[in-house]
C-alpha cells in the first residue's frame, strides 16, 4: 500500500516521515537531526546518497536541509535577523568549494501575481544587484575586497511567457555564464503547521510545481550546465491533507468517548495511506486540485522574502545588508 501512497509535498522531510510512520528503512537515505533550543528552531538534514533512495523518496540524489522555525511567520525583526544569519550559514555550506569571487545567478520562480507564489520574485526585489557594477568598474566599486557578481532574473511562469522556465534560464546561463544558479520558489506542504514556518536548501535543484500535481522541466546542473542551489518556503497545502488530519483528531476523540470508542478504534486500523485515500475520494471533485494558504498570506510573503534576500545579500555582498 505504501509505494501508492502519494502525498503532496515538495519537503523532503516529509518524504521520509511517511516511510517513518511505516517504521520503514530506506537504504542509501541519511538524517540528520539538529535542535537549537535558544532559537527555536530544529534542523534536519536528509542525504540522497543512492538512486534507489531518490527512486523511493521521489527526489534526486543530493542534500536537503530544512529549517523548521515557528516564529518565522511573526513579524519579530530581530528574530528574522537571526534566521537570516542562520540560514546565511547553512547556504555556505553549499558553497564553500566554490572559489571566492564567484559570479551568482539568482532566479526568483513563480508568478508575482499569485501572492503564494511571489516568494521568488520578492526576494529578487530586495536583492543587492551587484554584476554590472562590478563588470563596469571593478570590486571595489562596491566598497568591499570580496564581492560576488550577482545577477537576477524573475522568468515569470509558462502562462505569462509560453516558454518552460528552465528554457530561459539556460538561455541566460549561456549569455552570462555565473558559476552558480540559485533558485527561489514557492513550495507545497503535507502538513498545515509547516506552512510559512519552513525552509527547504538543496543542492540537488528544483522541479517547479511539483508539489501542486503541476509538473514542469526541473531546473538542475543537468539541465542548466551549472551547479544549482534552491531555497524554497511551504506556503500551500493540499485542502484534502487539512481534511485528513480532521478526521485524526476525530478518530483520537472518539477513542477517548465511552459511545464511541469501538467506532474510534475501527478507525485507528486502517492505514495512513486507506485513510488518505478514503479522503480524496470524499472530497472529490468538490475539492479535488484545491490548494490553500492562510489568509495573512500577502504580509508573510513579503516578510519572508526579505528575509531570505537578507541571508543572500549576507553571503555574496558581506556588509551592504541593512
Amino acid at each position: 500500500m505504501i509505494e501508492k501512497y502519494s502525498i503532496r509535498t515538495d519537503l523532503a522531510l516529509e518524504q521520509k516521515e511517511r516511510f517513518e510512520a511505516d517504521h520503514v528503512e530506506i537504504p542509501g537515505v541519511i538524517v540528520e537531526e539538529e535542535e537549537d533550543e535558544e532559537k527555536e528552531m530544529k534542523i534536519t538534514t536528509v542525504r540522497i546518497e543512492t538512486e534507489n533512495g531518490a527512486k523511493a523518496m521521489k527526489k534526486p540524489v543530493g542534500t536537503y536541509i530544512t529549517m523548521e522555525a515557528p516564529g518565522l511567520a511573526v513579524p519579530d525583526e530581530d528574530y528574522h535577523r537571526e534566521i537570516a544569519e542562520t540560514l546565511a550559514g547553512y547556504l555556505k555550506q553549499f558553497l564553500t568549494p566554490r572559489k571566492k569571487d564567484s559570479s551568482v545567478l539568482v532566479a526568483g520562480l513563480g508568478n508575482r501575481k499569485v501572492t503564494p507564489d511571489a516568494l521568488g520574485p520578492y526576494v529578487v526585489d530586495h536583492l543587492n544587484i551587484s554584476r554590472h557594477i562590478v563588470r563596469e568598474y571593478g570590486k571595489y566599486a562596491m566598497g568591499e575586497e570580496k564581492v560576488q557578481m550577482v545577477s537576477a532574473i524573475v522568468p515569470g511562469v509558462m502562462g505569462q511567457t509560453g516558454m518552460e522556465t528552465v528554457e530561459i534560464i539556460k538561455g541566460i546561463v549561456k549569455e552570462t555564464r555565473p558559476d552558480i544558479l540559485v533558485v527561489i520558489d514557492a513550495l507545497a506542504a503535507r502538513s498545515s503547521r509547516r506552512l510559512n514556518r519552513t525552509i527547504q536548501i538543496s543542492d540537488a535543484g528544483i522541479h517547479p510545481g511539483s508539489g501542486v500535481g503541476n509538473h514542469r522541466c526541473g531546473i538542475t546542473e543537468a539541465t542548466v550546465g551549472v551547479p544549482v542551489i534552491a531555497i524554497g518556503v511551504p506556503t500551500v497545502v493540499e485542502a484534502a491533507t487539512i481534511v485528513n488530519d480532521a478526521m485524526e483528531n476525530l478518530i483520537r476523540a472518539m477513542e477517548s468517548s465511552e459511545t464511541l470508542k469501538g467506532a474510534g478504534l475501527v478507525l485507528q486500523g486502517y492505514h495512513p495511506a486507506e485513510k488518505y485515500e478514503l479522503v480524496k475520494e470524499l472530497t472529490s471533485p468538490h475539492l479535488h486540485g484545491m490548494f490553500v494558504t492562510p489568509k495573512d498570506i500577502d504580509e508573510t510573503v513579503k516578510r519572508i522574502s526579505y528575509t531570505i534576500s537578507e541571508a543572500l545579500n549576507q553571503l555574496f555582498s558581506p556588509g551592504t545588508c541593512s
